[in-house]
């Protein structure tokens, strides 16, 4: 095939996966509408809309041609580092959408929808058992895809789902990491407790916190970190998530009037994730390389600014006075230190999303054992409740009190994100490791957080994650922007320092 031949199939894909971006985004507008606006009886409307949807953008993906588009275009030479990585992109994309039967793509759609609704309303109820068997449908769906991909890749099946979230990993490569962190992790934790026990009490932050003050701190504090309210808002949802796309940023999260940490830390921690997605490359925003770079790399966005930034000493510093004037509050419980102490307390608890970062690793563990497990077909949506009490018991020493603590407070099983939850941890692995290169790039990065400003870290991130896009593996972005692998030594570090002054 001539070059110019090559060349003009590589610009029909081009225009073609432009056409499926805007799908997309499509796609997640409605998704955040029906989390934050939607009203319930419009769930059967929504759910043949997004499956609809979804339908059309398999189709536009998997039509033959594009196989034909796709051999043709490898044969172009004229082609630029960028243009290579996005045809490589391109043939990933394709690769998992073939494997897919439209017919499930649709099925999938319908029961990730519905059985979604089911849940938000069995977990207000505290109601498993109505939620069980709709589950139970949604994996073995989610199984029927995962053998399809299985058999396309020559992967397990709980790796073809894994390879979705974070493209290349594979679940020996996450059993490695969570080995070698549970070698050390749960003797650190009761060092840790051990440690805050001789110190200073926490005095109570007495509210109540009304949610207009608390919506009022948190979009200032969005600001700061660097969101565009030109370019996105802030909402209240069941489950904070952040949605839509680059130019139109949705975040979510949602509210205690008893407790405002919570909510701030969630919002810091969307605001994350927005910035990365704001952040990607804008020229190939459109194409498969300008996207995100799998959930570890997004996961790593989000906890750098809420775990690693937005918990130093220096910000909370900056922040405590803002947060006493904001709220009107008075006396000692309002001081930074006393606010510092509430933000790294270090104990099990029942909800992972709530947890402090040296025992959030083992929420995650427990979820990634319990799903492979559903996946694999060794465990049924009947018999979740109790392997999950007792693996939290086993990994944190307590037993939640009921299933809406327990096993029904997380949105992605109902949702039919299988694959998704290890990214959370290796997502932190990661953080460490670029928090720790970003303070070695910028001699003040942590002065200038004492001072609101987060332009240093942004700035390092912008260059060393945000703008790659997909152009590299989600470990040569890590490489690349810390020097070093993957790994668990630079969280390690950042525990003991923070937690035991080592």
């Amino acid at each position: 095939m001539s070059e110019r031949n090559s060349t003009a199939a590589y610009d029909a894909l081009k225009s073609r996966f432009e056409r499926l971006s805007a799908l997309y985004g499509a796609q997640a507008v409605l998704h955040w509408d029906r989390a934050t606006m939607m009203p319930e009886g419009g769930a059967g409307a929504r759910a043949e809309q997004q499956a609809a949807l979804s339908l059309i953008a398999h189709e536009t993906l998997t039509a033959p041609e594009v196989a034909e588009l796709l051999d043709a275009a490898h044969e172009a030479d004229g082609l630029g580092e960028w243009d290579r990585a996005n045809l490589s992109e391109m043939a990933r994309v394709h690769a998992h959408a073939t494997a897919t039967p439209a017919s499930l793509v649709t099925r999938l759609s319908r029961q990730k929808s519905h059985t979604e609704m089911v849940w938000r309303r069995a977990r207000a109820q505290n109601d498993y058992a109505s939620l069980a068997p709709e589950l139970d449908r949604l994996i073995e769906l989610v199984r029927e895809q995962a053998a399809a991909k299985a058999d396309a890749f020559g992967l397990s099946h709980y790796d073809a789902l894994l390879d979705g979230y974070d493209p290349g990993r594979r679940s020996a490569d996450i059993d490695a990491l969570f080995a070698d962190l549970e070698s050390f992790l749960p003797g650190l934790l009761r060092e840790v407790m051990e440690h805050q026990a001789r110190g200073p009490a926490r005095l109570p932050i007495k509210g109540p916190f009304p949610v207009a003050l608390q919506e009022r701190i948190g979009r200032e504090v969005m600001g700061l970190i660097g969101f565009d309210f030109a370019h996105g808002r802030l909402d209240v949802s069941h489950h904070p998530f952040t949605g839509g796309v680059p130019d139109d940023s949705r975040i979510t999260t949602r509210y205690d009037e008893a407790d405002f940490t919570e909510s701030l830390m969630a919002v810091i921690h969307e605001t994350g994730h927005s910035l990365y997605e704001r952040g990607l490359p804008a020229d190939w925003r459109s194409q498969p390389v300008g996207r995100a770079r799998g959930m570890t790399i997004h996961e790593s966005q989000s906890l750098l600014f809420e775990m690693q930034a937005a918990r130093t000493e220096s910000f909370i510093r900056f922040l405590a006075p803002r947060l006493k004037a904001g709220f009107g509050g008075e006396g000692a419980a309002w001081e930074p230190e006393n606010i510092l102490r509430h933000y790294r307390k270090v104990a099990p608890g029942f909800i992972r999303v709530q947890a402090d970062e040296v025992s959030y690793p083992l929420h995650v563990m427990l979820r990634y054992r319990l799903e492979r497990a559903m996946i694999a077909g060794e465990l049924k949506a009947a018999d979740l409740p109790a392997a999950w009490n007792e693996g939290m018991e086993k990994s944190l020493g307590i037993v939640p009190p009921d299933d809406a603590t327990g096993c029904m407070q997380d949105i992605h099983w109902p949702s039919g994100s299988f694959g998704y939850f290890p990214t959370y941890t290796l997502g932190a692995l990661a953080a460490a490791q670029l928090f720790a290169a970003a303070k070695r790039e910028h001699d003040g990065l942590e002065e200038a957080l004492g001072e609101g400003d987060f332009t240093p870290l942004l700035g390092f991130v912008r260059t060393h994650v945000h703008g790659k896009g997909a152009s590299r593996t989600p470990d040569e972005i890590i490489q690349e922007a810390t020097g070093e692998p993957l790994g668990t030594a630079a969280f390690r570090a950042h525990i003991e320092a923070r937690y035991l002054d080592k």
